[in-house]
This record gives C-alpha cells, structure tokens and sequence, in this order.
C-alpha cells in the first residue's frame, strides 16, 4: 500500500540553510521511487497554525519511504533542514488497493 511523507514547514529561521537543503535533497532522492504530490503550492489552513509550505512525497510502501528518510545522502541533507526551519514531517500510511 502506498505510502506518504508530509513535510509541514512552520517557520523558516536560516534562508541559505534552507536552500542547501534543496539541493542536497534533491541529490539524495537518487534511485528511490518518490512521486511529489505537492511541492509548497499554494495553501489554505482551513483548521490549526498557519503553514508556510508543504510537502507531499509518495512512496510504493512504507519501507520504501523509511529506505529514502533513513538514507546517508537524506540524513546528510535533513541536518540543513533542521537548521533552517522548523518543520513537522509526518509518514503516513495510504489505503490498500
């Protein structure tokens, strides 16, 4: 059953780490099967905090995304996110076929 990772940026605190974080992240997506479902569009909070952006990134299964989150090149990647902003990132589960 598909799976998803939802990034929820709060507040950004460090421009320039953001953007490392961009590029690095990009590299890291590598062989995985990742398919963007949003990619911080335009957005409505219609309940809870304001939101600066979101990401949506599909994966096949929840190993899947595990294997991408848990990887060398993302976890290098995930320490300039943590110092450019405040995020929630959340793995969910999708319905089965």
């Amino acid at each position: 059953m598909p799976a998803y990772v939802i990034f929820i940026k709060n507040k950004t605190t460090d421009p320039e780490e953001l953007k490392t974080y961009g590029q690095k992240a990009a590299g890291a997506r590598g062989d995985h099967q990742i398919t963007p479902l949003a990619f911080y569009g335009a957005l409505e909070v219609l309940e809870g905090d304001a939101a600066e952006g979101v990401v949506l990134l599909q994966f096949p299964d929840k190993a899947a995304a595990r294997a991408w989150y848990d990887s060398p090149a993302y976890q290098d990647a995930k320490q300039h996110r943590l110092k450019g902003a405040d995020y929630r990132v959340i793995l969910a589960e999708g319905l089965g076929g």
